[in-house]
Formats: C-alpha cells, sequence, structure tokens
C-alpha cells in the first residue's frame, strides 16, 4: 500500500473520487494545434498539439469513451507544460466528436494506433519521448511497451499510467456488479450512441437491434469488440489485451498507479510479483483516489496524480 496521496476526509470514497473531477474541475488552456494522422487502412487519428519548443514530449491517451479534452488530460497536459515539456494528446478512433470511417472503432489492445501516433511523433525531433495514460490508456500504453520490448526506439524513455484495468475480465466482473450500476449504464448509454451512428453507415456489418438487452462489457465485447477486431469473444479479447500479460516484457521504467479504493478495478489489477512485474515495472497502490480521481485541493490547481507524473517522467531523462 503507498501512502503518499492524503485526500481531505469528506473525499476518502472511491465513488466520489471517481464522478467528481467529471463533474466539477474545470481546466483553462490555450487552443491546441489540431492534425489529422491517416492510418494505412483509410481511417484516422485526430491530434492535439501543445508546443513550446520544449525537447521532450509526453504523449497521453485516455479512457474508455474519453477524449484528449477531458479534465484528467487536460490537467496533466497543463502540469507538464508548466514543467517544460510538449504535449501531445491524442484521441481514440471514433472519439473527440468526430466518427470515424471505418466499422471498427477502438478497444484496449489497439496499440498499431499508438505506435503509429508515437511514429509521428518521432519526426518531430524531440530528444526524449515519454507516455501516459489514464484507465483504458493506461492498459494500452502498458500492452505497447510491453509487445515493443526490446525493440523499442531508445528515444521512448519510459510512462506513468493511471487507474489501469490491466485484468479486463476481473474489471469486466466487477463493472458487472449491481454496485456499479451507475457506471456500466452511462458507458453503455455512449456506447449505444456511437454503435447506432455506425450502424447507419455500415448496416452490412453493424446491428444495433436488441441493444437495450445489453447490460455489461461481455454482451458488449462479445457483440462488438470482438468480431469487429479479429478475436474470437470477449474472453479471447480480454485475454490477448490484458496487460497484465505484457508487464514482464517492458524494457524500460514505467509507473503503474491504480487506487486500492477504485471501484473499476479486481484484486489481479494489483500485481505484486516480479514474475509479473518485470523488472521495469513498479506498482504504486494509494489507499485512496477512485478512478483517474487522486482529487487534491491546492492553490495551483494541480492534482496529486499529476505532481506524482511530473516527478516520475522527470526522472527518465538521460
Amino acid at each position: 500500500m503507498d501512502n503518499s496521496y492524503h485526500p481531505p476526509r469528506w473525499l476518502r470514497s472511491g465513488h466520489l473520487q471517481s464522478v467528481w473531477p467529471t463533474l466539477f474541475r474545470r481546466i483553462e488552456l490555450d487552443e491546441p494545434e489540431t492534425a489529422v494522422l491517416a492510418t494505412p487502412d483509410d481511417d484516422e487519428l485526430h491530434l492535439d498539439w501543445y508546443r513550446q519548443g520544449n525537447r521532450r514530449l509526453a504523449v497521453l491517451s485516455h479512457g474508455l469513451e474519453g477524449h484528449s479534452r477531458r479534465p484528467y488530460m487536460l490537467g496533466l497536459t497543463r502540469a507538464l507544460l508548466r514543467e517544460g515539456w510538449d504535449v501531445l494528446a491524442w484521441n481514440f478512433r471514433s472519439c473527440g466528436g468526430v466518427m470515424n470511417r471505418q466499422p471498427r472503432f477502438y478497444h484496449s489492445g489497439a496499440t498499431e494506433d499508438l505506435d503509429q501516433v508515437v511514429r509521428h511523433a518521432l519526426t518531430r525531433g524531440y530528444d526524449a519521448i515519454s507516455l501516459s495514460g489514464f484507465s483504458m490508456g493506461g492498459n494500452l500504453t502498458l500492452v505497447y511497451l510491453g509487445q515493443q520490448g526490446e525493440r523499442l526506439d531508445p528515444r521512448i524513455r519510459g510512462a506513468v499510467t493511471y487507474s489501469v484495468p490491466c485484468d479486463l475480465a476481473g474489471s469486466a466482473e466487477m463493472l458487472a456488479r449491481p454496485s456499479r450500476r451507475i457506471y456500466m449504464q452511462r458507458f453503455l448509454r455512449d456506447l449505444q450512441a456511437k454503435m447506432t451512428e455506425k450502424a447507419r453507415r455500415f448496416p452490412e456489418v453493424i446491428d444495433v437491434s436488441g441493444f437495450d438487452e445489453i447490460r455489461n462489457f461481455r454482451q458488449f465485447d462479445d457483440r462488438y469488440t470482438a468480431p469487429l477486431h479479429g478475436f474470437r469473444d470477449a474472453e479471447d479479447y480480454w485475454r490477448q489485451c490484458s496487460a497484465i500479460n505484457y508487464l514482464r516484457d517492458i524494457r524500460v521504467p514505467a509507473l503503474m498507479v491504480n487506487a486500492a479504493d477504485d471501484p473499476f478495478l479486481s484484486p489481479a489489477c494489483f500485481p505484486e510479483s516480479r514474475s509479473l512485474l518485470g523488472h521495469h515495472v513498479r506498482l504504486e497502490a494509494p489507499r485512496w483516489g477512485g478512478h483517474v480521481g487522486f482529487v487534491e485541493r491546492t492553490s495551483d490547481g494541480v492534482y496529486w496524480s499529476e505532481r506524482r507524473a511530473v516527478s516520475f517522467l522527470g526522472t527518465l531523462e538521460a
């Protein structure tokens, strides 16, 4: 248990921490420079660049049904800009307010898209690049680093990730519990709108009849995520795309911060043995923090998670 985070007593609730920033946090930043990155399969990724002429860059990946301008993304962006970083925040396919052109959308192991974003960033002449991801974006980041292993470009120095559902099957089971219904309903509401639009564009591939009967991620992933992305079923998707199966292959310093009271995470999302973590991944499990919370009331508006990220990423420089 990591005890370096001490929220106010009234915020010592995983559920409150998980919803508070979404409801009440507002981050003011200058508009980023936007760009569209074409993919090899005639699709596109939408990028937000925050450039100040720095020699180091952080690439940020958001969570499930999130986007590049969610408060947690903007909060970390602001903290990094203040500390001399440039930032590239990107949107998964179909996120950020622009529907992508292919029937597929995004998933927890879509590392080919992250790889393309990273390769694009490497062409910009940075001396050092670090990665950061939240929730699904954290899982994606760690899977990517594990898959790259020894082949990783040496300019990529490491990563910091938060609220990582590195055991996808277990997290799906957690969110299927009645006590998590409020989260599941919100995800399914957003996903239903997205799949309805895709069904309109690709009626021969996607059918949304009976979507109202879907109650959990097993049903959604069985029906949509798995077949649209080449997996046999939800179990196959979860097995192939859970970061816990790739941590031991990571070859750069990586920090995974999962709050012990995170309502999204299963016990397996807190691996302790080196046989799972490998030699380069460090797990920190603060007692509090919820899911992508880690709220801190400070004069500069910076959350504990952002302060921790800046500190850890700063140690990765050559």
